[in-house]
């Protein structure tokens, strides 16, 4: 069995990711659930293979150091894996993302309209936020690309590995991997600073001090789209304020008050049909009333800010999946299991 090999098959299945675990056949995560491929289980010795087929010398020595690695793999002339080994009974074992090989419309993405309104605003913090596997790094790529093809600017990602590469088109787009190109977000950032980008990506806000040089940077005129792992807006504007000792959070409010332009939380759900998934966001837009309750710490009113705050652009989770069933694109079931607040689903169809 060959790694690429393994790869293309996932691809011929439309699957997002495959699991290579020892004493199973190989798994596909398709539609959001993991189905079995055909075929005998992977041995260990096998495992092996595959794990150290793609490596290079200084990648097997941060392997065999950390018991842990993750990095990204191109094949072809235009597709990536982020590939991730892992040791489980003495035995390597991997996780496969496959990276979409093209940026898709907003349309075919299921974005809401007004991300295109935020991503060409000159400055500010956007934040892309959802549990792992929702699709958030595929939003980010979209934003990078509108400004790419729309704006003269200078943008620069940091990444944890890249997924997929963007070639300068209008703008000119500068991709730096951790550990590749940087040793860490926040030290990347540092000097992505003093490298005059317009647009800052930031594939994962993980600590302290990369939220803090993000904010930095959003209130010195460039714009901040990053990711986050929150389940929803609200959250993910207490995640950051919360990241920090209490006599710093005073602080971080008014810099988040001051530049925020946007969370967009994301979700996936099978549709009707069973045959794929559809996008379900969350919206919360940065208008004066959203920015004074960050900054007076009221930040539990800001759901009511979603819920009046339609004319903005803005949403809560429940109206996306009441507006998804009653356009039929998921099931009543789904929606009600997904909801914050079934009652709102009840009421509204009842």
């Amino acid at each position: 069995m060959k790694l690429l090999a393994l790869i293309h098959a996932g691809r011929k299945h439309h699957a997002s990711d495959i699991h290579v675990v020892v004493g199973l056949p190989p798994m596909f995560r398709i539609d959001g659930e993991i189905v079995s491929a055909k075929g005998e289980a992977i041995t260990a010795d096998v495992a092996h293979a595959l794990a150290v087929e793609c490596l290079n010398e200084e990648k097997r020595r941060r392997l065999e150091s950390d018991w842990q690695l993750c990095f990204s793999l191109a094949f072809g002339d235009h597709d990536r894996a982020r590939v991730t080994i892992y040791y489980r009974n003495s035995s390597p074992e991997l996780s496969i993302r496959l990276s979409e090989s093209e940026v898709r419309s907003r349309e075919a993405l299921g974005l809401p309209a007004m991300i295109d309104d935020i991503v060409r605003r000159p400055n500010g913090l956007m934040l892309i936020t959802g549990p792992t596997g929702v699709g958030k790094t595929t939003t980010l790529h979209y934003a990078i690309d509108l400004i790419n093809h729309e704006s003269r600017k200078k943008i620069i990602t940091i990444e944890d590995p890249i997924e997929y590469v963007h070639h300068s088109q209008r703008a000119l787009v500068i991709q730096q991997e951790v550990m590749t190109d940087v040793r860490s977000f926040q030290q990347a950032l540092v000097h992505v600073l003093r490298q005059d980008p317009d647009v800052i990506c930031i594939g994962e806000m993980r600590d302290r001090d990369t939220m803090y040089t993000a904010l930095m940077a959003a209130e010195t005129g460039h714009l901040v789209i990053a990711t986050l792992h929150t389940p929803d807006a609200v959250q993910s504007i207490q995640r950051i304020v919360s990241a920090f000792p209490d006599g710093q959070q005073s602080e971080i409010r008014f810099m988040l008050a001051n530049t925020f332009q946007a969370v967009i939380a994301q979700q996936l759900h099978l549709n009707a049909q069973g045959n794929k998934r559809v996008l379900c966001c969350e919206v919360l837009v940065g208008t004066q009333g959203v920015r004074h309750h960050i900054r007076e710490n009221t930040i539990h009113q800001l759901y009511t800010e979603m819920q009046a705050g339609r004319k903005y652009g803005m949403t809560t989770m429940d109206h996306t999946l009441l507006d998804l069933y009653q356009r039929g694109e998921i099931t009543y079931d789904t929606a009600l299991t997904a909801a914050r607040d079934p009652n709102t689903i009840q009421k509204r169809t009842a």
